[in-house]
């Protein structure tokens, strides 16, 4: 298991280091073994990944001491992985070889003796992997696809605008409560800055400007003078605003903060708009135009005369881009779909075409977990309830469900548990205390997708030792599912909210434009800049991002910005660097987007110390000293040749032969003519290399998916370099504000 894990670590680890033009794959990995024999594991293969679980098989050769000839063979391990999907990730935690299988005969004690070998020198090597190549290389799926079904694909109301236009979400009627900081009126329940001035007046304030209007839903007009008194409030939220970690003052990210027109809806609805008419563009080898003067994804089928619109992973056609929008599957879509060029402008929509690679990388990274593991005996969580606790039935189950609190509590076989920050817990009363669960109910699998916690479903337990529980959660959790061939965003189902003396939200699919980014999952659309939002940033009683309205508190998607412009060049395919370009950028509004890093009794791979307990170390996020895991150390603090894990000078490795294996176990390796041949023995013979050879055929679809992995590497390495760095540090908080709209929405924990 340690042995294929820690492969994959380094594989990462080493297109990490390298350029974006020419990264480079430090294969093999060589091992000097204690009996004096050499043993050299080349590139491994993924066969299987579900919750922590990573099965690999790679090619080995292994030559005695005192021969020169290597006797070649394949072996299997089953790994033990922990994740960083900030940095895109994974490291091996510990490794078991199952089976090792030689083309000659080797007898028992000496395989048992390789495989002890293998399990106890890779972690060693450090090695970690990159996710983009191993979702390349992935091809199947896992039980994730299974627990996504019933999502709800009713349009929401679709408006159209042929002029710059902002969308303002309030979840249902408008409730005000009073802000004594702010010495106004403020509407709770929407993440946009509205107040009632004492003049009875209402001021919207977002991208830098003020709008006003008779009543909370409008209708707005722009406004260059306000009361003296709404300074103060500007003040608090344009400081907030600079403080976030996304934030920029410089000119491109200025053009974002246009005035706008002002459409106010209180219930789901989504905005497509264009600039102007609708300015129609061919897409090259398709019978498709698209909208070229929009960030929205907007297309003709010249073919049918029809339109479609992609909205939180979903498709709707219409005649007419004012409607009505009816929803179309992503299976049933025109083939042309499925034809748009990676590289090209529209590429981004290739995620959510059926049967395209992109679809299904996209499906395979909502099945890699974020991992931690979580201090049993100090971490404890802190639920409050709107007045006496109230829990309601969640159909189909025999669990109920908290109503009247932020926090997702399911009551079940009178126990109750909680998620907070992806990390389960327990107790026998609702009120706590709270202890580290070590196992979640059964019943969480079948949680209906019309649950607004749904979501919990997605958060999972690996492991338990004395002091730690593993756990972990993949996208699902941040509300990217799986569903049928693609991923969407959110459910599709409207949750009503909880208004009492508090306003608590529930996750909303639409309204914010979210877009697909193949590394980071969804992020908001262009135009909601720093500024738009306010979740009650500035204000004492409620600091800090919200949760409810994308899911868990402490997360929010990030921005999606083109620098002030519309794409150009698409997420996929082979692209250079743009010096620093900002186009197709997205900018990360929190310091990351791992929920783990909001607790400080948790310990993830990409925060720093936290609950220095039994002499644990987090070094640039590598646990160090813990219990019952394989220890591993930083490769950031090592040597470059002791990372690799190499021996001797591998300058010229490049033009060396790749070796590989099949399924089967067979080795082969592939020359740099192109020329493939198999181990026979002790020599290497030729193959029909003819392309119609079923061999010949799954050795180069292994290799195109390993080279499509590469150039997935280095576009997300040149995006890092293009994007504007994130703030040095923010620390990690409990919790947040709960709600929105700078009003009484919340709580802090």
């Amino acid at each position: 298991m340690k042995t294929l894990h820690v492969l994959l670590s380094f594989l990462i680890c080493s297109s990490l280091f390298a350029t974006a033009g020419n990264a480079q794959e430090d294969w093999p990995k060589v091992i000097a073994a204690s009996d004096g024999s050499v043993i050299k594991i080349y590139h491994p293969q993924p066969e299987s990944f579900s919750g922590d679980i990573l099965k690999l098989r790679s090619a080995i050769s292994v030559t005695d001491a005192g021969k020169t000839d290597p006797v070649f063979g394949t072996f299997w391990s089953v790994n033990t992985v922990e994740t960083d999907r900030d940095n895109r990730n994974l490291s091996i935690v510990s490794v078991q070889v199952p089976n090792v299988k030689f083309g000659s005969d080797i007898d028992a004690n000496r395989i048992n003796y390789l495989k002890s070998t293998l399990e106890t020198e890779i972690p060693k090597l450090h090695i970690d992997l990159p996710m983009d190549e191993l979702e390349s290389m992935l091809q199947s799926t896992t039980e994730e696809k299974k627990l996504s079904k019933d999502l709800n694909t009713n349009p929401p109301k679709i408006i159209y605008s042929n002029r710059p236009t902002t969308l303002v979400i309030i979840d249902g009627a408008p409730k005000l409560q009073r802000n004594n900081d702010w010495g106004v009126d403020a509407v709770v329940n929407s993440p946009f800055t509205i107040v009632k001035n004492n003049n009875g007046i209402y001021y919207l304030y977002g991208g830098k400007h003020w709008y006003s209007a008779p009543s909370a839903t409008g209708p707005y007009t722009y406004v260059n003078n306000i009361p003296n008194n709404l300074n103060k409030v500007q003040t608090v939220l344009d400081n907030a605003a600079s403080n976030d970690p996304g934030f920029t003052s410089d000119s491109a990210a200025a053009k974002n903060n246009t005035v706008t027109d002002i459409i106010v809806s209180t219930e789901p609805a989504e905005l497509i708009q264009t600039n102007g008419d609708a300015n129609l563009a061919p897409i090259d080898g398709t019978n498709l135009l698209y909208a070229s003067n929009t960030e929205n994804d907007i297309f003709i089928d010249q073919s049918s005369q029809k339109y479609f619109v992609l909205l939180s992973g979903r498709w709707y056609q219409s005649s007419n881009l004012n409607g009505p929008w009816q929803y179309i599957a992503p299976n049933s879509l025109p083939a042309d779909f499925a034809k748009i060029p990676e590289g090209s402008p529209k590429d981004n929509v290739l995620a959510s075409v059926a049967g395209t690679q992109a679809a299904r990388e996209a499906i395979m990274d909502a099945q890699i977990p974020q991992t931690a593991k979580v201090d049993r005996k100090n971490a404890t969580a802190n639920v409050t309830y709107d007045g006496q606790p109230k829990f309601e039935n969640i159909q189909g189950t025999n669990m109920q469900y908290g109503v009247n609190t932020q926090s997702s509590v399911i009551r079940y076989r009178n126990k109750y548990y909680v998620v907070e920050n992806g990390v389960w817990f327990e107790s026998y009363s609702p009120n706590g205390p709270w202890s580290v669960a070590t196992e979640r109910p059964e019943e969480v699998d079948i949680i209906p997708p019309s649950s607004p916690v749904y979501n919990m479903k997605y958060v999972y337990i690996y492991d338990v030792t004395p002091d730690w529980v593993y756990m972990g959660y993949t996208p699902g959790y941040l509300n990217t599912f799986i569903f049928g061939p693609t991923v969407v965003y959110g459910t599709g189902f409207y949750y009503s909210p909880w208004m009492g003396y508090h306003y608590y939200p529930r996750p909303y699919t639409w309204g914010f434009r979210m877009h697909y980014n193949p590394w980071l999952g969804w992020s908001m659309g262009y135009g909601y800049s720093f500024g738009w939002f306010n979740f009650g940033f500035g204000i004492d009683l409620w600091p800090g991002w919200g949760g409810g309205w994308f899911g868990p508190f402490g997360y929010h998607p990030p921005y999606r910005w083109y620098g002030g412009g519309y794409r150009n060049y698409g997420y996929y395919g082979n692209r250079p660097f743009v010096g620093n370009a900002m186009r197709n950028n997205v900018r990360i509004n929190n310091f990351t987007n791992n929920i783990y890093n909001n607790r400080r009794d948790v310990v993830t791979r990409n925060n720093v110390v936290i609950n220095n307990r039994n002499n644990t170390i987090i070094n640039n996020g590598r646990i160090q000293n813990a219990p019952n895991r394989q220890n591993v150390i930083s490769p950031a603090v090592m040597p470059r040749t002791q990372q690799n894990g190499n021996i001797g000078n591998n300058a010229n490795r490049q033009q060396s032969p790749t070796i590989t294996t099949d399924r089967e176990g067979n080795v082969y390796q592939r020359n740099p003519n192109g020329q493939i041949q198999q181990r026979q023995g002790a020599q290497w013979q030729p193959v029909n290399n003819n392309t119609t050879n079923n061999v010949i055929q799954n050795l180069n679809t292994q290799q195109q998916n390993h080279d499509r992995g590469q150039m997935r590497v280095q576009n997300f390495q040149s995006q890092q370099r293009s994007s504007p760095a994130p703030a040095a540090s923010r620390p990690a908080s409990s919790g947040g504000n709960r709600g929105g709209g700078g009003g009484r929405g919340g709580r802090r924990n």
